[in-house]
């Protein structure tokens, strides 16, 4: 169950982001950072998003532990030393995503990089800043998890591919926010990609488990 709820909460997700890029004040889904679309007439409908994506990553950590506690029954669990980790920090990035709701960004003029210009954004900034880095931390360790313990084996190839995704659109987002701040929101929403796909996919190997 909490595998199913990850999936549509994945999808729910992405479908939101892509009808609020329709929506006033029409942010720039190429320059502009995602969590603007928390600012404006529609905003209340990304807060709830940040929530339903924290919703989201705790559907998987419980998933996750599901299958690790399966693998324990029939002692096949393997390197604990992965999973542990990782789950903490996919829950840390769940947390994360929550906080960001109550705490709305400080949009940034066009071709600007980010801005913290109020203690709300500045709260909002470091907050994002800190689920970014303890998501992609967790995915890492959950697919080489996913690769050792040979218990997702048909997840193991697009966790691979979407882990790589997410790194790449990491390292994108980190370059833009220095040098290139006018494809910002192209490179957060690679790294997005990255993660929600992961997400999508390790949730699909599970529900393929039972």
């Amino acid at each position: 169950m909490c595998a199913l709820i990850a999936m549509i909460g994945v999808v729910v997700y992405v479908a939101v982001d892509v009808v609020l890029q329709f929506l006033p004040p029409y942010y720039s889904p190429i320059s502009e950072a995602e969590s603007n679309l928390a600012v404006g007439p529609f905003g209340w409908i990304m807060n709830l998003n940040f929530l339903g994506r924290a919703l989201t990553s705790f559907a998987l950590v419980g998933a996750l532990m599901a299958v690790a506690w399966a693998g324990r029954v029939e002692n096949r669990l393997r390197v604990p030393g992965l999973l542990v980790p990782g789950l903490a920090l996919l829950t840390v990035g769940g947390i994360c995503s929550a906080v960001l709701a109550f705490f709305p960004t400080d949009v940034a003029a066009a071709g600007q990089s980010v801005v913290a210009a109020s203690v709300a954004g500045t709260v909002h900034l470091v907050v994002a800043t800190l689920g970014f880095a303890a998501v992609l931390a967790a995915i890492v360790l959950l697919t080489l998890w996913v690769s050792l313990s040979g218990c997702l084996a048909t997840a193991r190839r697009s966790a691979l591919v979407f882990t790589v995704l997410a790194v790449v659109g990491v390292a994108f987002l980190a370059l833009t926010v220095t040098t290139v701040p006018s494809v910002l929101g192209l490179a957060e929403r690679l790294c997005l990609l990255g993660i929600l796909g992961w997400t999508y996919v390790v949730a699909r190997g599970i529900r393929r488990l039972s």
